[in-house]
């Protein structure tokens, strides 16, 4: 009869339920794999199987038994990467969903929000199209292949360890939120200034031709001119997206360029 004890059993299992924790926490956090049209139990097992596919890399990685008195500090140690990991990727959508907002503010189309379910999250009309642009671009850039390249390269970076703080001591998202928005912000930053023309030119023709009403003119006018400039910077969407993700992803782990 063929038994186990529990040195065994925690010899087999502890290799497996740290990186576990680490790509549970990157999948409750990060955008389209945190979505509530995931179901939970999928987002577990995804997070299973990315875990057992990454033991063959993880070879070298330190283990510890599940009642040492320090596995709660490398418990938050795994989640504390992984959620930070999640967030810098949502920062990515968010910053391109701030030039969305920027660009529906200079249009006049900010007061028609609506109220994303699946997000929990309500933004214009521009922001939402932009957002939903970004995930397929998401997904057409092999996004979801980066972020779990990066999960398991992170673990390099921030390798197992008694020494949790430390690792979390490196995550400096503040300026890596900093550097996101501003690359959001020269992606709106075409838009913004041909929109800001339009209306330095209304304004004109409203000095010159007073007895034209502006605001029937004026509105109908930004909103084409702003329809036309959103189609025209949709097709190198790509490249600052893909620039975002590099710039989120280098914080963990150094990554190829996305192409």
């Amino acid at each position: 009869m063929v038994t186990f004890d529990e040195a065994q059993i925690m010899a087999w299992l502890t290799p497996l339920f740290w990186p576990f924790l680490r790509v549970l926490a990157v999948f409750s956090v990060a955008p389209v794999l945190s979505s509530r049209v995931f179901p939970v139990r999928a987002r577990i097992g995804l997070s299973f199987l990315v875990a057992l596919a990454a033991q063959p890399t993880l070879a070298d990685q330190p283990t510890l038994s599940l009642n040492h008195p320090a596995a709660l500090g490398w418990v938050v140690q795994q989640v504390g990467v992984g959620l930070a990991l999640g967030f810098a990727i949502r920062l990515v959508f968010a910053s391109i969903e701030l030039a969305g907002e920027l660009v529906g503010l200079q249009m006049g189309l900010n007061f028609a929000s609506f109220f994303d379910p699946t997000s929990n999250t309500q933004a214009s009309a521009v922001a939402r199209f932009f957002n939903h642009t970004t995930v397929l671009l998401f997904v057409v850039l092999n996004g979801h292949l980066l972020v779990l390249a990066a999960v398991v390269r992170s673990f390099e970076l921030f390798p197992l360890g008694p020494n949790f703080m430390v690792s979390l001591s490196k995550i400096k998202l503040l300026g890596l939120g900093a550097e996101l928005f501003a690359t959001a912000l020269w992606v709106a930053l075409p838009l913004i200034g041909l929109l800001l023309l339009v209306n330095l030119t209304l304004g004109f023709v409203s000095r010159v031709a007073p007895q034209i009403n502006i605001f029937a003119v004026g509105f109908p006018v930004t909103l084409w001119v702003g329809l036309i400039g959103v189609a025209a910077i949709l097709p190198s969407l790509d490249l600052p997206l893909a620039t975002l993700m590099n710039q989120a992803l280098a914080v963990f782990a150094p990554m190829e360029p996305a192409r």
